[in-house]
């Protein structure tokens, strides 16, 4: 499967389901150039995975909006939440170990711990801030 061009039309409904690696990356910088081939092998080696690519230089606002602070960053989404956030180009064996790790969660458990980490949350400010 071929990597997709992600940005703000896109980017929400992409990771909203399954697993979905996103690369921040930007066309100048050395250590994107060297992840870029091993994040296109990757989505030939997992079809089962969708692979988007954000060039930071394009979305800025998507950019900053993850806080995006060094590229390229790896995130990882699985049925919509966060699962894994990292600067820095991976090699081959760690993102296919990465994404062996994402397939084996057991999603009921992660949703319990964000729904347990939002009900915190929202009871350690009264409810008022984030409800």
């Amino acid at each position: 499967m071929a990597t997709k061009a992600l940005d703000q039309s896109n980017f929400d409904q992409t990771v909203k389901t399954g697993i979905v690696l996103v690369d921040f990356w930007a066309p100048w910088c050395g250590p994107c150039r060297v992840f870029g081939p091993v994040f296109e092998k990757s989505s030939e080696a997992n079809p089962d995975v969708v692979f988007g690519k954000v060039n930071t230089e394009d979305q800025p606002d998507l950019a900053t909006t993850f806080g995006i602070q060094a590229i390229p960053t790896l995130m990882a989404f699985r049925d919509g939440i966060l699962i894994f956030e990292q600067a820095g180009a991976l090699p081959g064996h760690a993102l296919q170990k990465l994404i062996d790790e994402i397939r084996a969660l057991d999603m009921a458990e992660v949703r319990a711990k964000v729904d347990d980490k939002v009900s915190t949350a929202t009871a350690s400010c009264g409810g008022g801030c984030c409800g």
